[in-house]
């Protein structure tokens, strides 16, 4: 039997039992070899090989004989731990076949993007990140659970995939389990129907990592709690590693049991704060690279990244969704991406996210900052220590809000759009070159985002 006979019987195993069924019990097998009509199949644990072997051996050898008519029975051992994802040497030779890799327990699958290389840290996510690198890095437990929280597209489950995907690479021998809080209690509760608690209890307190996604998800389901708290501190008795995420801190989660949130509160808890200017314009320099791969022609002007930084500070989900749909859009109208194809494109993302900031705020900061009056930034005087800070209101108020550009003339003074463009740009042009300018623009900014 060769590789690809072995992939065939597990795609009609697939057909036959269930995609549950397969995931759990069929695709961890590894067929090691073949040898006067015994087929010896590697299992990651005893229990697994003895399940298997009581429920669909049967079934398994039935579909060997379709390659392997020759074949009589079927012997399951735990393959050694190096060995575990690999068939022995023997059979390799036997069928020319390259090492097949195994999943010794049923996972949630794990996006390959989301690794450590393109997270981009940041202040808000410092520690958070800091913490998942060093669970990662394996080793002795250091603190148990580790507890990532923070709101909805913050990066919870980047890091949380990240660090599964560090841990399988650096420790392909560990049984590294991540699902989240809803398939932990979708599983628990079909155990209990198909009366096979026992099962459960043996998967989940044999792995050597458990990771559990959005644990908010548990609270006010008293058997599912109850269960999850036997089940971590069986882990914790046996010094294997916890990972826990959720979108508030253990402690501010409603109907979530006290015991249950003391021992998460017992390990490291890291939150990831909402994003800040610096670290959204970070992502963005971060994606625009993979972009303009993928779009090689298009070309993009100065400070459209700034005006998506300011602009759209919900979460990343949105501002890498935001990047990919401009790039989209400028290469099917075959455009270069200007600040006002940014807007034009990007109108009801703009409008969802649209700050607070009001243009008679960005007024009266530029007037105190620059010590002047308000009267006299937007009135008709053209004086140099006038004009410049008019210049700068009208830019900050072409960036933080979503007023037109003739609005903004008629707030300042009732001029023409066309002199509101001119301000614009030559504010752009002077940040560039006068590090003063650049540096007001910066804090002022700051003063208004705060």
């Amino acid at each position: 039997m060769t590789r690809d006979d072995w992939d065939q019987t597990k795609e009609r195993l697939l057909k036959t039992v269930g995609e549950n069924n397969y995931k759990m019990w069929i695709n961890p097998l590894a067929l090691a070899s073949i040898d006067k009509g015994i087929a010896t199949i590697h299992v990651p644990t005893t229990f697994l090989g003895n399940y298997v072997s009581q429920n669909f051996a049967d079934l398994i050898l039935h579909e060997m004989k379709v390659s392997s008519r020759d074949l009589a029975r079927l012997n399951f051992s735990v393959a050694p731990k190096t060995a575990a994802s690999a068939p022995s040497p023997d059979f390799r030779r036997k069928t020319n076949t390259k090492p097949v890799s195994t999943n010794p327990l049923y996972t949630a699958p794990l996006e390959g993007r989301f690794t450590f290389d393109n997270f981009v840290v940041g202040k808000p996510n410092e520690l958070a990140h800091a913490a998942a690198r060093r669970v990662a890095e394996g080793g002795p437990v250091t603190f148990n659970p580790l507890f990532l929280h923070g709101g909805v597209g913050l990066g919870k489950t980047h890091l949380m995939h990240a660090i599964a995907q560090e841990l399988r690479a650096r420790s392909p021998e560990l049984n590294v389990l991540y699902l989240s809080a809803e398939q932990f209690m979708y599983r628990f509760v079909q155990a209990l129907r198909d009366r096979k608690m026992m099962d459960f209890k043996e998967i989940f307190r044999s792995v050597d990592v458990l990771m559990v996604d959005d644990v908010q998800f548990i609270a006010g389901k008293d058997s599912t709690q109850e269960e999850f708290f036997h089940t971590f501190n069986a882990l914790v008795d046996q010094n294997k590693q916890i990972i826990i995420s959720a979108d508030r801190a253990p402690g501010e989660i409603k109907d979530l049991e006290e015991r249950v949130k003391s021992r998460l509160q017992c390990g490291l808890i890291a939150d990831l704060h909402p994003t800040d200017y610096e670290l959204r314009l970070g992502i963005l320099q971060t994606k625009v690279e993979t972009h303009q791969a993928t779009y090689p022609d298009l070309e993009m002007d100065a400070g459209v990244l700034e005006f998506i930084a300011h602009r759209i500070s919900t979460n990343v989900r949105v501002l890498e969704g935001a990047l990919t749909r401009l790039f989209a859009f400028a290469s099917l109208v075959g455009r270069k991406i200007t600040l006002e194809l940014t807007q034009e494109c990007l109108a009801d993302v703009l409008r969802a996210s649209e700050r607070k900031t009001t243009i008679e705020e960005i007024q009266r900061k530029v007037s105190d900052h620059y010590n002047i009056r308000l009267s006299d930034m937007i009135g008709p005087k053209r004086l140099r220590s006038y004009a410049r800070p008019r210049q700068v209101a009208m830019y900050l108020c072409k960036l933080m809000t979503s007023r037109s550009l003739p609005e903004i003339g008629r707030r300042f003074g009732g001029r023409d759009h066309t002199t509101v463009m001119h301000g614009v740009k030559r504010i752009e042009e002077l940040k560039q070159s006068d590090g003063q300018i650049a540096e007001d623009l910066e804090l002022l900014r700051r003063a208004l985002e705060a």
